[in-house]
């Protein structure tokens, strides 16, 4: 009789082969993933409008079908929707901007009395502090020659910028109007088995997006209504340009709250001293308790759920790598990376259920 040869042993067991497995895909993914945003940042002129006008057609989607329901063209629906864009951006870009023109100069010097009143406190450190702003002041002197070049810059950037609101506008339209195409074409480009769940994927991430965009608009304009009526109750200067910063930096999750609320101590602080400023900070900490127990909850019940540390990861990471507006991105594109991971676990899961049980 021939013996039967005894099946090779692998090196290393199973528990270990698994480990590495899972440690290639993951450096798979991180250099793909490392390659996408070198590439971004490499062409951001061309992927900043995208961005922007993937955001404004997921916070303006509902709208759009509401009029193909009330049996609207397609192309002028769609251009309806541009219209209420700029209605609406540049209708809140108007208040804000008036607000902060009209109050930007009390909250500046509230705040440069703010800080002479902390440095005075600080004793010693305040001197340093004095220092600091003699300093900042010569170099700013010393350096004030080189003020036209800085016109020309910035007169760039807003050239830049209206270029980008112009081709995101433009966007948002063709966008809107082949909507369907645009699902055809992912499903050309995918392989054929493959294209059902690509498909899915796509709509998830993008529901995502529009319910992170309509849930934070929404929470948004509820924190600036409720800090802005309090802050007029309570007599702070420039309580209107402060409810508009609280509005504008919503859109940066936790950090952007901080950062609003901080303004409004200092500001009540410097102008109606420090039992004012305890209440303004009352104020926006019952506000943020209200957003963090009832509002984000509600939100985020109806789309994907993301844990405050992965927001601040997110919201870090995006700093990092584009500034203010990798900021105002990075959280909705980690709620998108959600909705996708959300999808591929639930097909995994049933695909599993559908598998026949092994026999013992």
């Amino acid at each position: 009789m021939q013996t039967q040869p005894e099946p090779q042993r692998s090196l290393l067991p199973a528990p270990a082969r698994r480990a590495a497995a899972w440690c290639v895909v993951a450096l798979l993914f991180i250099a793909v993933a490392a390659v996408g945003i070198w590439l971004c940042v490499e062409l951001q002129t061309a992927v900043t409008p995208v961005l922007l006008a993937l955001l404004g057609t997921a916070l303006l989607g509902p709208l759009y079908r509401r009029l193909l329901r009330m049996k609207v063209q397609k192309s002028l629906a769609a251009a309806l929707t541009v219209l209420a864009v700029l209605a609406v951006v540049g209708g809140a870009g108007y208040i804000v901007v008036i607000a902060l023109i009209e109050t930007g100069d009390q909250i500046l010097d509230s705040l440069r009395q703010a800080a002479t009143d902390i440095a005075q406190h600080l004793g010693a450190a305040g001197t340093s502090l004095d220092d600091v702003a003699r300093n900042a002041q010569s170099l700013l002197q010393r350096f004030g020659g080189t003020a036209a070049s800085g016109v020309i810059s910035g007169l760039s950037v807003v050239a830049e910028l209206i270029a980008t609101g112009v081709l995101a506008l433009l966007l948002i339209f063709f966008f809107l109007r082949d909507s369907d195409k645009a699902v055809g074409a992912l499903r050309s480009l995918a392989p054929s088995s493959t294209g059902d769940a690509v498909e899915a994927m796509a709509r998830r991430a993008f529901e995502a997006v529009e319910g992170f965009m309509r849930g934070t608009t929404f929470v948004a304009l509820v924190d600036a209504v409720l800090i802005g009526v309090g802050l007029l109750l309570l007599r702070v200067p420039g309580a209107v340009g402060l409810a508009a910063l609280v509005f504008v930096t919503a859109y940066i999750p936790y950090l952007g709250a901080f950062l609003s609320g901080a303004v409004a101590v200092l500001v009540a602080l410097a102008d109606r001293g420090v039992v004012i400023a305890l209440w303004v900070l009352g104020v926006v900490l019952g506000v943020q308790v209200l957003e963090g127990y009832v509002l984000q909850p509600m939100v985020q019940s109806r789309t994907v759920q993301m844990h405050p540390a992965v927001v601040m990861l997110a919201i870090t990471a995006g700093a990092s790598v584009a500034g203010i507006l990798g900021m105002l991105l990075a959280v909705p594109l980690t709620a998108a990376a959600f909705g996708v991971i959300g999808e591929l676990r639930g097909r995994y899961a049933a695909a599993e259920e559908r598998a026949p049980e092994r026999p013992d």
